[in-house]
């Protein structure tokens, strides 16, 4: 009659708050496709006038640093960067020329950058240019997207100036994270004369990190629990935090797409959303009268156009991706009209639409935050007195043994009476367990997905991300129950010891807090633990309510 209120009660607070902090989130239309109009990727031209067209291999190519100091405007640091150009072995003047711009990751140098792709096109008669990644003090999490395209732009106004290079022939090699920083450069620099964008992110971090989160969680078997912290994640008011990257102003805009476009796809690509974001690029390319985008798609490709996984050094680019790059190129500063397909290659696919609806919410996130601070500090604090528990324990067997030989007396250094200190071990290890199967069911998600965007296939057999969603509901559920008939026990020995009768039967408190007849333990160190452990247990289960382990 008294425990089963009690456990109502528990689970349908935990319950609401999972329910209550649940985010909606739409994933249609899902498995949408785009078909190439032709397999062969090549790109041509009609070229009437005979012009000529330099190819891969058309020329030697020399290498040489330059350096220049660029300056982050919100902060007025200095950052020195090195300039590595490699140039073609020609006497011919007005040359074009391309600067790569980094993706993501805090290093980037131009000896570990590019270097492949930078020497092809300086060998198809291309001044290329390859810098250390403007940083400064920023990390991955609070890049500045508006310095780091100023410092890309002082390198366009660098080669411009050269003597053999034509300035009005001055593009960008943008790809992943570097696509956000490109929109902000076009829209300081309306004269950058083509761009190629390598898996651009076409929509804001949040949606676009979304909606790699969501496809990439599915693709790699987890169960689709862990999708609900996903969901969390990225409707997190990150501001609060002082992270405003989350959400950049005027992403996407036309102004990104206004210039002759080369878009590259990789089918194994599975962090860009390359259905929506193909149709966004063309519909922001008309608004802003460009007609002159064309989309390639290579099949086994990763996301940075490779046929292998990130992880093993060297792997090559997909097949004539470096050919079809070079070519788009020189067709188009020589001004030639595109004959090849504009969509080539292999079908584009994407398994979920990108999550445009999500949003900052600042109710969720500050109550996120209160409870994953006071659950760290509850158990700080639990593991703090378990220790003085422990040590005053090993003192007391330590001192008793031999001496007494009443074996409970020499078990009771802690007081515990009426089986508590057996349920508060049992439900504390049983509490813990359950979190390291969540952590070790998450563990393994996060590690799959990180393999699966190093171009890496998912595993056959997920594993425990499939089953360890719902085998830490029935636990927690459980644990509820057991946690409900602690309670219970509580409740029926205070009352015989009188203390919940109205008035407290006379002397009942004294002999409670004196440990002469004691409800949880005879020793004060006994009642702070029972009580600091369980606060602490509680606030496990209220973490799990808040990820949605207590939505059925």
């Amino acid at each position: 009659m008294l425990r089963l209120p009690i456990f109502i009660i528990l689970l349908g607070v935990l319950a609401y708050v999972s329910n209550a902090t649940t985010v909606p989130w739409n994933n249609e239309p899902t498995g949408r496709t785009i078909a190439s109009l032709n397999a062969d990727t090549a790109v041509t031209f009609a070229n009437p006038r005979h012009a000529t067209l330099h190819q891969v291999g058309d020329f030697d190519v020399t290498e040489r640093n330059a350096y220049l100091d660029v300056r982050r405007a919100s902060t007025g640091e200095m950052q020195r960067i090195r300039v590595l150009i490699r140039t073609p072995k020609t006497d011919t003047a007005g040359l074009p020329a391309v600067v790569f711009m980094h993706g993501a990751g805090h290093g980037g140098t131009p000896d570990d950058s590019f270097g492949d792709i930078a020497t092809d096109l300086a060998s198809a008669g291309f001044v290329t240019a390859v810098i250390d990644k403007p940083i400064w003090s920023t990390n991955d999490i609070t890049r500045d997207y508006p310095a780091s395209a100023a410092a890309y732009d002082q390198v366009v106004e660098y080669l411009r100036a050269l003597p053999n290079v034509d300035a009005a022939h001055v593009g960008i090699y943008a790809t992943s994270e570097s696509t956000w920083i490109a929109s902000y450069l076009l829209q300081q620099d309306h004269d950058i004369a083509f761009q190629i964008l390598l898996s651009p992110m076409v929509y804001t971090p949040r949606q676009s990190l979304g909606f790699l989160a969501a496809q990439d969680f599915a693709l790699v078997g987890a169960h689709d629990g862990y999708q609900s912290i996903v969901r969390r994640v990225f409707n997190a008011d990150t501001a609060l935090l002082g992270l405003t990257n989350f959400d950049l102003a005027d992403i996407p805009n036309a102004d990104a797409y206004a210039i002759p476009t080369f878009v590259a796809y990789g089918s194994k690509d599975v962090m860009t959303a390359q259905v929506d974001g193909t149709e966004t690029i063309y519909d922001l390319a008309r608004r802003s009268g460009n007609t002159d985008v064309t989309v390639r798609a290579y099949p086994i490709a990763n996301h940075v156009m490779r046929l292998g996984s990130d992880e093993e050094d060297g792997t090559p680019f997909a097949d004539e991706y470096t050919r079809d790059v070079a070519d788009w190129a020189a067709g188009t500063v020589a001004g030639l009209t595109q004959t090849s397909e504009r969509v080539a290659g292999d079908s584009l696919y994407q398994s979920i639409a990108v999550p445009d609806d999500l949003a900052a919410r600042r109710g969720l996130t500050v109550y996120g935050l209160l409870l994953h601070v006071s659950t760290l500090v509850t158990l700080l604090v639990a593991a703090v007195v378990a220790l003085a528990a422990a040590g005053r324990s090993i003192r007391f067997r330590m001192r008793r043994r031999g001496t007494i030989r009443d074996t409970a007396a020499r078990t009771s250094a802690l007081g515990f009476a009426h089986g508590f200190g057996n349920a508060l071990l049992t439900l504390t290890l049983t509490t813990l367990a359950t979190m390291l199967l969540f952590a070790a069911g998450f563990g393994q998600v996060i590690m799959g997905v990180v393999r699966l965007a190093w171009g890496s296939a998912p595993s056959d057999d997920p594993g425990i991300m499939r089953w360890s969603w719902p085998v830490i509901q029935i636990v927690c559920t459980l644990v509820v129950w057991a946690w409900s008939g602690v309670f219970a026990r509580l409740i029926e020995v205070a009352t015989a010891r009188g203390i919940l009768q109205w008035p407290p039967r006379r002397g009942s408190i004294r002999a409670v807090v004196t440990g002469r007849e004691p409800v949880l333990a005879s020793t004060r160190l006994g009642r702070v633990l029972f009580w600091a452990t369980a606060v602490a247990m509680l606030h496990i289960l209220l973490f799990f309510a808040f990820w949605g382990l207590f939505v059925y």
